[in-house]
């Protein structure tokens, strides 16, 4: 016997019609073409390269370049490939365009040392100093060697002290104390570098005669502003080092400076080499201090405890302020010594590099 409920029986044959079809919705979108995203950004290129032949600031066509791409690209996208597809395009291209605008004072810096220091990169700019040379000619032996000395003494004074405060912090502060040096080393690192060079100069001269300055006097200025940045950087690198090496070196009885000496160290060695070339590099181009501190000569010196001490970065800035009769001269030979001051730094970031790459603790997979 069948059973019938009372809603049926109530239904009508006009009320029995079939559901209605969904309307077809496109579950995907369209896409660009493969070569939409290359050709837009070219033509935004050659739309920049246009404006700057008509003849406007070099920095406002790359502004306008990077502008017309983002928002083509971003409408372009929308009216194809729809509101998620357009947004994540725009923020690439607004990353992508913000990248690009941040290398772009590195590009034209390097571009312009490049240009105008290749007229005085010669044999006679590395062989001669300055001695008797009021115009053409001379070059910046004395500075370069100058340089190379004041900043290896700043780095044999500045490294030493720097790792040995970085592992106290690390493995043996606690209280009052290690909080006075971290705070005493923030405040350091913010100094400004014509202070490093005051102090320098008037604490060599409780020692020398009054105004005699020395390339000794520029390598400790210089250790004032390395220090609080090989301080910090291993204090990182030294943080880094699982505990759990620690605590297998202590489980076999190995004593704590061992185990710093044989586990910590080696293992952050990578990182700390790392730390002490930008320490270098971030002293190696000071002005300031040098020129109080070690002052200005024309002739080799290779004491740095007797008689001042030329460097590049001061003969690069005394040669552009303080010209003789022959002004190119002079401004070619402060581009070039700007110039061998950059290629010092990019070697410099080479070596950690290598440095990083031969004592990187190694894993076996």
């Amino acid at each position: 016997m069948s059973t019938t409920s009372p809603s049926s029986l109530d239904e009508k044959p006009q009320d029995r019609r079939p559901a209605p079809a969904l309307a077809a919705v496109p579950l995907t979108h369209g896409s660009l073409p493969r070569a939409g995203a290359p050709v837009t950004l070219v033509g935004s290129v050659l739309l920049g390269l246009l404006l700057y032949f008509v003849g406007l600031n070099t920095a406002l066509c790359a502004i306008l370049a990077a502008v017309g791409y983002t928002v083509t690209i971003y409408v372009w996208s929308r009216s194809v490939e729809g509101r998620r597809k357009s947004f994540d395009r725009l923020v690439t291209a607004i990353v992508t365009t913000a990248f690009l605008l941040a290398m772009l004072p590195l590009v034209s810096v390097v571009l312009t040392m490049v240009d105008r220091g290749l007229a005085r990169f010669d044999s006679d700019f590395f062989n001669n100093s300055m001695l008797g040379i009021s115009g053409a000619g001379g070059g910046a032996h004395h500075a370069l060697f100058g340089t190379l000395i004041i900043t290896a003494l700043a780095a044999a004074i500045s490294v030493p002290l720097g790792l040995m405060t970085a592992i106290y912090l690390v493995e043996y502060g606690r209280g009052r104390l290690a909080r006075a040096i971290t705070f005493l080393v923030d405040v350091m690192t913010g100094i400004p570098s014509i202070v490093a060079g005051l102090f320098a100069y008037a604490l060599f001269q409780l020692f020398l005669d009054p105004g005699e300055k020395t390339g000794a006097a520029g390598a400790v200025a210089l250790s004032v502003l390395m220090t609080p940045v090989v301080i910090r950087s291993a204090e990182e690198m030294l943080k880094l080092v699982p505990n759990e090496l620690r605590e297998a070196s202590y489980a076999l009885a190995v004593p704590k400076w061992r185990t710093i000496v044989k586990v910590v160290m080696p293992t952050a060695l990578a990182g700390i080499a790392t730390g002490v070339t930008l320490a270098v590099a971030r002293v190696i181009g000071e002005t300031a201090p040098l020129l109080i501190a070690a002052g200005v000569t024309t002739a080799d010196n290779f004491n740095p405890f007797e008689g001042p001490m030329m460097t590049l970065s001061v003969f690069s800035y005394n040669s552009y302020a303080h010209p003789s009769l022959d002004v190119q001269a002079y401004q070619d030979r402060a581009w070039t010594a700007a110039l061998l001051l950059i290629l010092i730094v990019m070697a410099l970031n080479l070596v950690a590099r290598l440095i990083s790459r031969l004592f990187s603790p190694k894993t076996r997979g």
